[in-house]
């Protein structure tokens, strides 16, 4: 299986990475600048007995995006999932004080970014192809007072996950996505908020926070024969929040 992960570097995409290369598949996966956690995922997943190949590429910029498909198909041949991750947050605030460059570039990198990516995706997978949409449990919560316009643009990966999966199904390409709640990475520092995952994820019906690893080995179910009657699904991995 040869994979192509945006936003591979650290979180949730290296976890989908490193599990894939102990699997013994293939990743081509893109970064946005971090070269040496881009380095390290692609040794990780090495050394787990994969192949890799990372590619430093802005999933809002169509052309880099594109550039990065053609590498990954150039050195490992056809792809067979996609997994479109890439996505970022803003610090917690409530929506009267985000700056319009705050939305702007938040809905540049999570919605239009998951778009092209997805178009990539649509244009090049074969029949028996897969793609999962990493969305979040808070397009159904709202984060009201946190983070609202992150919360939108996953409502608005959600709508398109339905969309595609009813376009691709009659392909023979599978698109679903799943919906992490209060999971342990480093985007609740970007957000401000390190110890946020950990705090909230006591209250949450499992009592605890989830990790990367365990949303990863849903995607990587969500890719796999295991799963070829299930498209068009939101499957949260929220710990019953």
């Amino acid at each position: 299986m040869h994979l192509f992960v945006t936003g591979g570097s650290r979180g949730i995409g290296a976890a989908v990475c490193r599990l894939a290369g102990a699997g013994g598949h293939t990743v081509s996966f893109t970064y946005g600048s971090n070269a040496a956690a881009a380095e390290a995922t692609a040794g990780a997943v090495e050394k787990a007995g994969g192949k890799a190949m990372a590619e430093c590429a802005d999933a809002a910029d169509a052309q880099a995006l594109a550039a990065a498909f053609d590498a990954a198909e150039a050195r490992f041949g056809a792809l067979s999932g996609v997994v479109v991750n890439a996505g970022i947050i803003g610090p917690v605030a409530p929506l009267a004080e985000m700056a319009p460059e705050r939305i702007a570039r938040v809905v540049g990198v999570n919605v239009t970014g998951a778009l092209l990516t997805a178009r990539e995706a649509a244009r090049r997978l074969s029949p028996g192809g897969a793609i999962v949409v990493v969305s979040s449990a808070a397009a159904r919560l709202g984060s009201p007072g946190e983070f609202i316009d992150y919360a939108a643009s996953k409502g608005a990966t959600d709508t398109m996950t339905i969309g595609l999966a009813k376009e691709l199904g009659p392909k023979g390409i599978r698109v679903n996505a799943v919906r992490p709640g209060l999971i342990e990475t480093d985007i609740h520092i970007d957000a401000g908020a390190p110890d946020r995952a950990a705090r909230l994820g006591a209250s949450t019906p499992l009592g605890r926070a989830g990790t990367a690893e365990e949303v990863a080995e849903t995607i990587l179910w969500l890719l796999s024969d295991k799963a070829r009657y299930v498209s068009g699904a939101l499957l949260d991995v929220a710990g019953g929040r």
